[in-house]
């Protein structure tokens, strides 16, 4: 993979592939460069499969994405679909599979920063991470994370705060700065019964099987609610409690600064940021649901397996998940999810002493150390330090209002937020080595693109 320019890989060229890749075993990189435009090494050979990648229309991946669900070693036994592979389950090339994780979770260089806001004295300060990913975050809140499990074992992911590689359009450096992230927390495959509830009885033969790759992004939606929350009180208003029907005590203390007039009900809130977040998460999958095109691979993106399982509150110790924290709350019904200590940890108590300290965590995130405010931060700015310190500040003020908010609601309502859950896990994206023989038997030629007819030989 070495001197391969990431950016290209990841969707810049849009024509020319067919002609290149015709007849195409191994290349070198003085052929793509004249040919392909992509600049690679003009002596080492790569992978057929890693120049398709590289070179796989866009426009070929939008339109020829599907959701291709028969993995080597699937069996659908009856009905008019029936039938029993004759390949064993086999997985991802390491190399496929980093590209892969690496174009749904990855940092892609520095975020460009909100540029003007005619009410703000400064830069606004929405952002929360120096660093932009292959999706994009409203506001630049990035509160998600990602997990992912093979037959290997069950890792962490983590990028939101991760400082962009050096931009050397070197694809070998970029692919082995977020391999160096990965955390493994288990051995083995993850067990997900492929039974209800754990998983929606459509996906009982499909998910989660031997060989492939499942990976899952899960969002900190307390902290984004927090965000919200601090946006607000910068904008001048802040939120009510339209559960209880009443205003929030204390916030009649700051009227020189907040219009109330115009303050959100608290559950519309909350709902934006679930929208917020939900949208991330998807666009995330999408790009990786593309790029198994580019790659040859099967899979699809889904929400068929239950997230409480995943995350460690299914009540079977057979069956731990992620082994996040979580209580039952009177009255509810659903586990309320707050974290896994030391890896994945919402913005809320018991990781947090109070909602004081997750409201100055969130802060923290902005204009401490290593954050896009950080003037000692770098980025993409002829003049970098000067951009990041003109950021508006978060006075005192400002995080004592919010801190109010949050501490209100999780007083009332003995969690935070109040109406959707401080951790959300809904998509994921799985990956796996197709058996084309099932394709080949019950559809129409075109059911699969050239790239998954050829994976195996270009991967190996």
């Amino acid at each position: 993979m070495h001197g391969i320019d990431r950016r290209r890989l990841l969707g810049a060229t849009m024509a020319g592939a067919g002609a290149l890749l015709a007849g195409l075993g191994q290349a070198r990189g003085e052929t793509l460069r004249t040919k392909g435009k992509i600049m690679l090494d003009a002596t080492t050979p790569h992978a057929r499969g890693l120049v398709q990648a590289a070179t796989f229309p866009l426009i070929e991946a939008i339109h020829g994405r599907r959701s291709r669900r028969f993995a080597k070693g699937a069996t659908i036994p009856e009905g008019p679909l029936a039938y029993t592979s004759r390949e064993a389950p086999e997985a991802l090339d390491p190399a496929e599979q980093m590209l892969l994780l690496a174009t749904v979770a990855g940092n892609t260089g520095w975020a460009n920063l909100f540029p003007h806001h005619p009410g703000y004295k400064g830069l606004p300060n929405y952002t929360t991470s120096a660093g932009g990913r292959t999706f994009p975050s409203s506001a630049g809140f990035n509160t998600t994370e990602f997990f992912f499990t093979d037959d290997t074992g069950v890792y962490f992911l983590p990028t939101r705060d991760m400082t962009p590689v050096a931009e050397t359009g070197d694809l070998r450096s970029w692919i082995a700065a977020h391999r160096a992230r990965i955390v493994k927390l288990a051995d083995g495959r993850m067990n997900i019964p492929a039974a209800m509830p754990c998983m929606e009885g459509h996906n009982t033969w499909c998910a989660n099987v031997a060989g492939s790759t499942l990976i899952w992004p899960v969002a900190d939606l307390a902290q984004h609610v927090i965000l919200l929350l601090l946006y607000l009180v910068q904008n001048g208003t802040g939120i009510y409690d339209d559960v209880n029907k009443r205003p929030i005590p204390g916030l009649e203390r700051f009227g020189h600064r907040l219009n109330m007039e115009a303050a959100y009900p608290m559950s519309f809130l909350e709902r934006e940021a679930l929208s917020d977040v939900a949208v991330e998460m998807g666009t995330a999958c999408y790009a990786g649901a593309l790029m198994l095109q580019a790659l040859g691979l099967g899979g699809w993106m889904y929400t068929g397996i239950n997230p409480f399982v995943v995350l460690g509150a299914s009540g079977d110790p057979a069956v731990p998940g992620l082994g996040f924290r979580f209580e039952m709350l009177q009255g509810d019904p659903l586990p309320y999810i707050t974290g896994l200590p030391g890896v994945f940890e919402a913005h809320v108590p018991p990781h947090h002493a109070d909602m004081g300290a997750a409201v100055r965590a969130a802060v923290a995130r902005k204009f401490g150390r290593g954050g896009p405010f950080d003037p000692a931060q770098g980025g993409p700015y002829r003049e970098t330090a000067a951009v990041r310190s003109s950021a508006a500040k978060l006075d005192d003020e400002a995080v004592e209002i919010a801190t109010i908010m949050a501490d209100y609601v999780f007083r009332t309502f003995g969690r935070f937020p109040a109406t959707v859950p401080p951790v959300l896990l809904k998509m994921y994206l799985q990956a796996h080595r197709l058996d084309t023989g099932f394709y080949d038997t019950h559809f129409a030629p075109g059911a699969y693109l050239r790239t998954h007819a050829e994976h195996d030989r270009n991967w190996g």
